[in-house]
């Protein structure tokens, strides 16, 4: 299913990116996940190979291409069983806020860092009292003369340990709620006050250095402010979310069709019973729902996909595409497990990792019920 009907420069893109994972990552993906994080210099590696920031005008540094390009790398990623490294984050999600949201001079300064992986990115959202809930964040940037002084935790940050630039939620007016949320960039190796806490230990995606960050009387220009006046934060968020949830059902639809795929070739080895597992009617039963399942998911985001690059993406149907995709990937991935039988539950097979690594897709992007929530209310 990958790189169907796609364009010539699309398919050279996928070429590159398949390489370059088979090449730079897969022999290090075992002591990675052990790690419990990726190497630093695979950042720089990415940047040399032009893989940063693929929607990134090349003004700027990026590859001048569209969220077609990035939606074949978190694919080619996917498929070579690359789970930790934070690239989704980096280019999908944060560049795209400083392209949108950045004045020249912030994009001129942050985003050509971003594409050579000088600086890594992540977006600092969660909180330990608040999850889905943004507007309630509780972090505050106070204005300080030309400063913001910053206080407050954040958890769950993808790329935490690595990250030099972080995109973060905090409350310029907290008596504001929504409209005193405000988005500010932080140079975090240029800060004092600024603390990496615990690289966090999770049941799957292990290779992820999913982070604590502490604020602590953290300064920063005035000028690190995203969009051109304060209060603006979470708007800016509730615009880019559907783009960062079709991220996530992108991945849980590569999941699939890699698990599907897998497990095909295991049960065309595996023998029970004097034949085959695929000769079992139960065995290919099971494996022409997961199929259809993937390839149901599969038109559905591509529909999303062309929605996106046409600017028609909306929030319904956005937390559509993350609902029923993470939650279909999760029971793809059990029904795979569980025809790999006892090897399934081993960590050396494939299918064991892809399994853990699915159910945290039904949490961060906002909780599936928050993404049935936003359906309803269009109703």
């Amino acid at each position: 299913m990958f790189g169907s009907a796609e364009s010539e420069d699309l398919k050279i893109f996928r070429d590159s990116a398949r390489r370059f994972f088979e090449r730079e990552c897969v022999p290090h993906v075992e002591r990675w996940e052990r790690e419990g994080i990726v190497d630093r210099e695979i950042w720089n590696k990415a940047g040399a190979a032009g893989l940063l920031c693929a929607m990134i005008p090349d003004e700027y540094g990026g590859a001048g291409g569209t969220f077609a390009h990035e939606k074949v790398l978190i694919e080619e990623q996917v498929r070579a069983g690359v789970g930790g490294w934070g690239n989704a984050v980096h280019s999908g999600i944060v560049a795209p806020y400083l392209l949108r949201y950045g004045s020249e001079e912030q994009k001129k300064k942050w985003l050509p860092k971003l594409a050579s992986g000088e600086l890594v990115a992540a977006i600092a959202m969660t909180e330990p009292g608040t999850g889905s809930d943004l507007q309630s964040v509780k972090m505050t940037a106070k204005l300080a003369g030309n400063q913001y002084v910053i206080n407050g935790q954040k958890t769950f940050i993808t790329n935490g340990q690595h990250a030099g630039l972080v995109c973060v939620v905090a409350k310029t007016d907290p008596k504001e709620g929504a409209k005193g949320v405000s988005l500010i960039m932080v140079e975090a190796n240029e800060v004092e006050g600024y603390r990496r806490g615990r690289n966090l230990e999770k049941i799957g995606h292990h290779a992820q250095d999913t982070s604590e960050l502490f604020f602590d009387d953290v300064r920063v220009p005035t000028a690190n402010l995203l969009g051109d006046r304060e209060g603006l934060g979470f708007i800016q968020l509730m615009q880019q979310l559907p783009q960062e949830r079709l991220v996530i059902a992108i991945q849980a639809v590569a999941a699939m069709e890699r698990a599907v795929e897998i497990t095909v070739a295991y049960t065309k080895d595996r023998k029970a019973f004097g034949k085959r597992l695929l000769d079992f009617q139960n065995t290919r039963f099971k494996l022409a729902e997961c199929k259809t399942e993937a390839t149901v998911a599969r038109s559905f985001v591509e529909h999303c996909t062309e929605l996106l690059l046409q600017n028609k993406l909306d929030v319904q149907t956005a937390a559509m595409a993350k609902w029923w995709t993470t939650q279909k990937q999760c029971e793809v991935a059990d029904e795979c497990l569980q025809l790999f039988g006892g090897y399934g539950y081993m960590k050396e097979y494939p299918i064991s990792r892809m399994w853990t690594d699915s159910r945290v897709q039904k949490i961060y992007g906002g909780t599936n019920e928050i993404m049935k929530e936003l359906i309803g209310r269009s109703l």
